[in-house]
């Protein structure tokens, strides 16, 4: 099982970024896929998950209206729309399945700062 992240970066105070993490070793299609964060000094949060065939997805209170998670499941990748981005939003953001299995990837590092 391996999960390989990117498209995190610099940006300014109401910017956006899109994340994208691909995931190999098991059976996309058949789990739901969540992206995680986590901040300097802070645990691992759940951010947002999107069940097998997209029809519906949650988001933490503290992304909802301005992330938007989304999958393919013929690229076995998942994304991660990150709009209006805030300095509390800095983190390393890491995808897995629901019930997190495997090695966690590098992640790829978020930074929200003018």
């Amino acid at each position: 099982v391996q999960f390989v992240e990117s498209g995190g970066g610099l940006v300014q105070p109401g910017g956006f970024l899109r994340l994208s993490c691909v995931a190999s070793g098991f059976t996309f299609s058949s789990y739901v896929m969540s992206w995680y964060r986590q901040a300097p000094g802070k645990g691992r949060e759940l951010v947002a998950f999107i069940t097998t065939d997209s029809s519906s997805t949650h988001y933490a209170d503290s992304v909802k209206g301005r992330f938007t998670i989304s999958r393919d499941n013929v690229k076995n990748t998942v994304y991660l729309q990150m709009n209006v981005l805030k300095p509390e939003d800095t983190a390393v953001y890491y995808c897995n399945t629901f019930a997190p299995q495997g090695s966690w990837g590098q992640g790829t590092q978020v930074t929200v700062s003018s």
